[in-house]
């Protein structure tokens, strides 16, 4: 199973990833953070890494 990342650099902390899978992503000083990344069977990490408008989630 993938794991989601980051890039702090990229993220403006839109939060459509947290609400999307709030699992594993949680927003943190406006950015978001993986916090379940072994959890993306309870949730669609794809689908919260393709609403992410600066592109800042990718699955490895």
């Amino acid at each position: 199973m993938p794991t989601p990342v980051v890039d702090y650099d990229l993220c403006v902390g839109c939060g459509s990833c947290a609400e999307v899978c709030p699992e594993v992503f949680e927003m943190r000083d406006d950015k978001a953070w993986v916090v379940g990344p072994d959890k993306c069977s309870t949730c669609d990490c794809q689908q919260a890494a393709d609403l992410c408008p600066s592109q800042a989630i990718r699955l490895e």
